[in-house]
């Protein structure tokens, strides 16, 4: 099966290309900006990732393709209108690909999206079925741009297959695992010692798996997953799992969460007090009935392994 991986130089991109490299029964292309800067055997280069790219010769032959590019952060916040420039990827890059995809005949798109587009808070875990409800401007673009794709999926008769992480962890994982990884490894005393939310995470090999699935499995097309690890862990005891794994002292300080949101708020750091502070839960009971899928690794195998490089001897 002739599959295109977009994105393959990132963090979720470059451990699916390792993964899809290694089945029998995939020839895996990857669509890069720079040739020789991903670890894929095949490259086609693609300059650009907007409305006005040309994926004729790279989407020849291709059956399935799987879109892991984005643009997930704005340096500049002080743009006049970010989230335009979102857009300008997210939404306009990922339907011109689509376009061109149906037209070159290939059968089945895979969407990497966001929990984002549920929502960045819940008190209940989120399902497939819910209104999205995307709060923030990446989020916002990724529901625009599965909305196109719908529409394309209608009009041209490809599968259409939208995934929707939460927060993915994993060796070298960015963003706000990275940081909490980091935080840990220093020994940063961290007043994050009384917080009893809950939140659902994804090891970087269980979206993997999910993702693989998806390629051939005939229940996954047109149909939206929500990815996760199966368990939820509030801020605190990921904190203690993740000293746990590295054989570290987690160094946790017990201040009520009121506190920690008011002081948040005063310093104009509510939205990352939400993330710490707050619940997000997802259910993945679709993936396990519809495709039979089930999380290859437990989260406590999962942070093992992203923290490995941290542990003490």
């Amino acid at each position: 099966m002739e599959v295109i991986l977009t994105g393959a130089t990132g963090f979720i991109g470059r451990h699916l290309a390792k993964s899809l490299d290694n089945l029998t029964d995939v020839k895996l292309t990857c669509a890069v900006r720079r040739a020789g800067s991903s670890n894929c055997d095949r490259e086609v280069v693609v300059n650009g990732l907007d409305s006005d790219t040309d994926w004729s010769e790279a989407l020849t032959k291709k059956l399935v393709v799987i879109h892991a590019a984005a643009r997930a952060h704005i340096v500049k916040d002080d743009l006049p209108d970010p989230l335009s420039e979102y857009r300008k990827i997210n939404v306009d890059g990922t339907l011109n690909l689509a376009r061109e995809a149906a037209s070159a005949g290939v059968r089945r798109f895979i969407f990497i999206s966001s929990i984002g587009v549920n929502g960045n808070i819940n008190q209940r875990p989120f399902t497939e079925e819910d209104r999205p409800n995307p709060s923030e401007f990446y989020a916002q673009s990724k529901w625009e741009a599965e909305q196109g794709l719908w529409e394309i999926g209608k009009e041209t008769g490809m599968e259409i297959v939208i995934i929707r992480p939460p927060l993915v962890y994993g060796s070298g994982a960015p963003g706000n695992f990275g940081a909490l990884t980091r935080w840990v490894e220093k020994g940063i005393p961290l007043p994050l010692g009384a917080i009893r939310n809950q939140r659902s995470l994804v090891a970087i090999d269980n979206l993997v798996d999910l993702i693989v699935t998806c390629v051939e499995h005939p229940n996954a097309a047109n149909q939206v997953f929500l990815a996760g690890d199966g368990e939820d862990l509030s801020t605190t005891e990921l904190l203690k799992r993740v000293a746990q794994a590295m054989g570290r002292p987690s160094r946790l300080i017990p201040v009520p969460e009121g506190a920690l949101m008011f002081g948040a708020t005063l310093l104009g750091k509510k939205g990352v007090a939400q993330r710490l502070l707050g619940s997000l839960q997802v259910d993945i009971s679709k993936a396990r009935q519809l495709l039979g899928w089930k999380p290859p690794v437990t989260v406590t195998e999962g942070l093992t392994k992203a923290v490995g490089s941290y542990r003490c001897e």
